[in-house]
């Protein structure tokens, strides 16, 4: 197979460049499997696990029995707190517990590296030379994802979703990029499988791209 070349484009939405995609993690392959196994894994850490309900045990009150054993003609009971009775017990509720787990290295390796080509053959791969915004402006973040032809209008912005991947982050570009509707941004070498597969739109600096591929290739 040959290596993909994918264009380069600055934030004026023009081709500047190319760049030839590294076979060893750009290799076409789309693993399902271990794709399904990262995104169930990391939405069941991101599980709190804190619902509860209240044994018979737990429940206040419930200390006296309601009325003597033998003579009424009722049904025996020994407390109000039965989870028969209103305000009695939960048999068998959710107790607090930790629903996460350990997923081999090399199988979140597999899986990253098939979200990227799904991006890759789907044509929602887009490579920027770069992304530097010097003053905090929610304006000139926008501009930008309008030159690459992501938005038209506000209509256009409410069904996008878009993943931008970084090799840094200064202050004034989180603070530009944080209020924007349609876009999550994060560290292209802190990504995962769910947050690439969950936006339908890829845009990753050169150098974030460098620093994923190497990441992958360890």
């Amino acid at each position: 197979m040959e290596a993909i070349t994918l264009p380069i484009y600055n934030t004026e939405g023009k081709e500047i460049n190319n760049i030839k995609l590294d076979l060893s993690v750009f290799d076409g392959v789309i693993n399902e499997a271990a794709m399904h196994q990262a995104v169930n894994a990391y939405r069941a850490n991101q599980r709190k696990g804190l619902a509860a309900t209240k044994t018979r045990g737990e429940v206040s009150g419930g200390g006296k029995k309601p009325w003597k054993q033998k003579g009424t003609g009722r049904a025996r009971v020994g407390s109000t707190r039965s989870p028969l009775w209103r305000h009695g017990g939960v048999v068998f509720g959710p107790h607090p517990r930790d629903f996460s787990y350990v997923l081999p290295a090399k199988i979140k390796s597999l899986a990253l590296k098939s979200g990227l080509n799904a991006k890759v053959r789907e044509n929602n791969l887009i490579v920027l030379d770069s992304l530097k915004i010097e003053k905090p402006k929610v304006k000139d973040a926008l501009r930008v994802f309008s030159n690459l032809k992501l938005i038209n209008n506000a209509k256009s912005a409410k069904k996008l979703s878009v993943l931008l991947l970084l090799d840094k982050i200064s202050d004034s570009l989180r603070l530009s990029l944080r209020n924007i509707s349609f876009l999550n941004f994060n560290l292209a070498q802190d990504t995962h499988v769910y947050e690439v597969m969950a936006n339908k739109k890829l845009v990753i600096t050169k150098d974030g791209l460098t620093q994923l591929i190497n990441r992958l290739k360890k």
